[in-house]
């Protein structure tokens, strides 16, 4: 198991992918292949599309599965003129926990700032929910050595204004954006590296017992082969994974990752 005492959660974000039917589909093949053992040792989150969460939500409740219900994204107000968006307001009468902010498709595609992710994790906090903040540099700040810099830079920009006892409940994933659907993946080293460094930046911002609560994922082409060597880091706490999530014996097999630590 990990050397850090933060339970570890693993999510799986569907991206634009898996109509209703197929969504169910997956879950339920998902809930023969994971155990009772598993949920005990790891939170298992979801996030389906939009229009895939009422589905899921009656899924989950209705067969009782330990999966928590997520969301992709939110709007930042509760309501109003704004077609096409999603109010936090209701995810949250749908039962849905964990809420991706600032993915780094986001980012890179939908020009959110970190002001705009910022305004989201408080609409999330506001509606009971639970933020997961991404942050991860792009390929040509990576190659000008510029990663640690501008991963801070997030993590203070999209936090901005938050309490310490709310950066301990939520969760950052540090996803490089390089690596997102590429198949390319930071090194184990290279990722425990820059999760320490987001621990560090909270620790001197927001103290040390937000820094020792929040839990830090890792995203960007997570495998079941490279899952447990970097979830035995002492700094990662879980895992945002993207493609590898639609297969359900593939995520499965993340989520178990336990059993290959020893």
């Amino acid at each position: 198991m990990p050397a850090n005492p933060r339970r570890p959660l693993i999510s799986g974000n569907w991206k634009m992918n898996m109509n209703h039917y197929e969504a169910i589909h997956l879950v339920q093949k998902l809930s023969y292949l994971l155990s009772k053992e598993d949920f005990e040792k790891v939170d298992v989150s979801v996030h389906p599309p939009f229009t895939d969460i009422r589905s899921i939500q009656t899924v989950l409740e209705s067969d009782k599965l330990a999966m928590l219900l997520g969301a992709q994204n939110c709007h930042s107000e509760e309501k109003g003129a704004f077609t096409g968006e999603v109010s936090p307001a209701f995810l949250s009468k749908l039962g849905v926990k964990y809420v991706i902010c600032g993915h780094s498709e986001r980012r890179q595609y939908f020009g959110e700032t970190d002001e705009i992710v910022a305004a989201k994790v408080a609409a999330v906090f506001k509606f009971e929910m639970t933020p997961i903040v991404c942050v991860g540099e792009t390929k040509d700040e990576r190659e000008a050595s510029q990663t640690l810099e501008r991963v801070e830079s997030q993590v203070r920009g999209s936090l901005k204004g938050r309490k310490p006892e709310q950066i301990a409940a939520l969760v950052v994933a540090y996803e490089p954006i390089w690596a997102i659907g590429t198949g390319l993946t930071a090194t184990v080293q290279d990722a425990q590296d820059v999760c320490h460094h987001i621990r560090t930046v909270i620790r001197t911002e927001w103290g040390s017992e937000a820094a020792d609560k929040v839990r830090i994922q890792y995203g960007g082409s997570v495998k079941a082969g490279n899952t447990s060597e970097l979830m035995a880091q002492p700094d990662i706490d879980g895992a945002l994974v993207g493609g590898a999530s639609i297969d359900p014996d593939e995520f499965a097999r993340i989520v178990q990752y336990h059993s290959a630590i020893k």
